[in-house]
């Protein structure tokens, strides 16, 4: 059948450092629309895992519902994977991370799954912090149900139908700044060069990193006047900057030309850095972030690259204090540690 991968890879065939060939970060082929932009992504996540030298059996894929949440099929083929009910997956995932702290959480959402019937659910994960890379793969619309303004869609954009959106829409990084998130960027599907280095930075961050890429339908929210849209983005993106990722492993060698920059430390000792390609602003610095937004915003165009992170925040588990050893892999007699022990805590409670 068509749709299956064939198996068969050159013997030869590169490999990273930890012995695996880009074949072990595959999925199956992808049933979505030709020229879809989340196909982009899901390019984009093979490579970055295969670069980072990631083990594919420790990674976990999570996703919720709709057209985004089917790619998790086309990547990682060998990583774990739960595609959980509409706008849920936050949940999903922190119930596997609290299980399990030592698995790299890989969520994938769309503008539906999240800026709609899972608004809750994204807006409680961010505030906890969660050690996850949350991706939303942003095209506008419901793909699914035939091109549906989501609550993502600009104000006046035109989709297929022809009918301008009447409403303001939602801003996912302004969102994920404001409940606290360690990394927030945006990018474009068909920007390989800057999406690339956000995905490993992401893996690379202790906590919550937020990405949202803008991936237009080409179905359904593909028009000139669609602000989703493969002719309009190109046009109209604002770029915060070059950005290279830098392994901790390899020698950092460097040929930037004069202009502002900046180093981005990541917890790993890893380093992603910046080369300013407009106006300065602290990536530290939240409000100055979301000052930049809506600069950019008022300009008509979308805001893409690193856009703020902040290494300093405790994650879920750093916040709780959570033992050093995954709940899972914890002994009956350390779960139950016996009924003088249940007492004495419960004296505490009282």
């Amino acid at each position: 059948m068509t749709y299956i991968r064939p198996n068969f890879r050159h013997p030869e065939s590169l490999r990273n450092d930890a012995g695996y060939s880009i074949k072990h970060y595959e999925g199956a082929l992808s049933t979505l629309c030709a020229g879809c932009g989340h196909d982009s992504i899901s390019a984009a996540i093979i490579k970055s895992c295969f670069d980072l030298n990631l083990a594919p059996h420790k990674i976990a894929k999570i996703s919720g519902i709709g057209c985004s949440s089917k790619t998790p099929t086309y990547f990682l083929g060998k990583a774990h994977g739960f595609n959980s009910v509409h706008g849920r997956m936050p949940s999903v995932t922190t119930g596997a991370n609290m299980a399990n702290k030592d698995l790299l959480y890989l969520g994938v959402s769309g503008d539906g799954d999240t800026a709609s019937i899972g608004m809750g659910q994204f807006a409680h994960v961010v505030r906890r912090n969660l050690n996850m890379v949350y991706i939303v793969m942003n095209n506008g619309c419901y793909g699914l149900t035939k091109g549906q303004d989501s609550a993502t869609a600009d104000q006046g954009s035109v989709s297929k139908k022809g009918v301008p959106s009447v409403f303001d829409s939602i801003d996912l990084c302004q969102m994920a700044l404001q409940l606290g998130a360690g990394l927030v960027a945006r990018c474009f599907s068909g920007d390989k060069k800057q999406l690339i280095p956000i995905i490993k930075a992401a893996i690379q961050h202790q906590g919550f990193a937020f990405i949202d890429v803008i991936s237009p339908c080409v179905t359904f929210n593909n028009t000139p006047q669609s602000t989703k849209g493969y002719e309009w983005v190109r046009e109209h993106m604002e770029a915060t900057g070059t950005i290279d990722f830098i392994p901790d492993r390899t020698e950092i060698t460097l040929d930037y030309p004069a202009g502002s920059s900046r180093t981005v430390t990541l917890h790993d000792g890893s380093e992603l850095h910046l080369q300013k390609s407009s106006a300065d602003y602290d990536l530290s610095n939240r409000k100055a972030a979301m000052q930049q937004i809506e600069t950019v915003k008022e300009q008509q165009k979308i805001l893409t690259g690193l856009i703020y992170h902040n290494d300093t925040k405790l994650d879920t588990h750093g916040k709780i204090n959570t033992v050093d050893t995954p709940l899972n892999a914890l002994t009956q007699d350390e779960l139950c540690p016996g009924s003088e022990v249940l007492a004495a805590l419960n004296a505490k409670l009282r």
